[in-house]
């Protein structure tokens, strides 16, 4: 089979989550982990890579924001209708490598998408951790996203939702979630691992504000979300030095992630 020939998929829901981010249910039956993404695309429109935000028995589900001309035609899209999909791509999430640790996810805006899945997993089965505490940043009440999932994690384990300066109507946390990071108490530094997923300054000011309380490296990861553009190694678009993101990543150790700089 050639791996650069897309498979249709039929779109069979579509929820809308803000303004411009839509979450898009199709019909698949990929073996996909936690963290992965596939290329999207539309004939005669382009190609795109989109995270997976969740899947299950018969479906993935992409949470999708309107940003340039394939999404802009993508939206135009109803229940019924296909779309192609090629992939997943990437080396995602081990969910096993934070069994019986104290788990903090720190996220930002957008970043939330490829890592709904894996705060469902840990949802699922809170057993299989210590603890588990989730900080999401966002820039504004109408930026939110999954809202209604974010009130149902907070029924079983600490969910902080800030954010980035006060709004009427909101009696929330305000301020960017490195704020918050730099008040947390962490117990057990040894026992206690960390995941970061959102843009890249915020993800390098959380990494260092997790240093400066005594997280070593080695247990911190993130998610790098760049522009892909083959998912196969072959076109370059995601090299940085000799790393090829789209092959080694998105999914990246901290102390490996520090050294990729392009």
């Amino acid at each position: 089979m050639n791996p650069y020939i897309p498979f249709p998929a039929e779109i069979i829901k579509i929820n809308q989550q803000t303004d411009i981010d839509y979450t898009f249910f199709v019909k698949s039956d990929l073996k996909v982990r936690s963290g992965q993404f596939v290329q999207l695309s539309i004939p005669r429109v382009g190609e795109a890579p989109i995270s997976i935000s969740d899947f299950g028995d018969g479906y993935i589900e992409m949470t999708i924001r309107k940003v340039g001309k394939v999404t802009d035609e993508l939206f135009e899209k109803k229940p019924g209708d296909f779309i192609y999909l090629r992939g997943p791509y990437g080396n995602g999430f081990r969910v096993e490598d934070n069994f019986g640790k104290d788990l903090i996810l720190v996220v930002g805006g957008t970043g939330l998408a490829p890592v709904k899945n894996l705060i469902n997993y840990y949802y699922n089965n809170l057993d299989s951790l210590n603890s588990f505490r989730l900080i999401v940043g966002f820039k504004s009440m109408k930026d939110r996203l999954f809202v209604p999932e974010l009130a149902k994690w907070g029924e079983k384990f600490p969910v902080n939702v800030t954010l980035d300066r006060p709004e009427e109507g909101w009696f929330g946390s305000t301020g960017f979630v490195t704020e918050h990071v730099q008040k947390m108490v962490i117990k057990d530094i040894a026992k206690t691992h960390v995941i970061i997923v959102g843009p890249p300054p915020m993800m390098k000011f959380t990494a260092l504000g997790f240093q400066q309380i005594g997280m070593p490296k080695e247990q911190i990861w993130m998610s790098f979300e760049r522009k892909m553009s083959c998912g196969l190694g072959k076109c370059g678009h995601c090299k940085v030095d000799e790393t090829y993101v789209c092959l080694e990543g998105p999914v990246f150790r901290y102390d490996k992630a520090i050294k990729l700089v392009d």
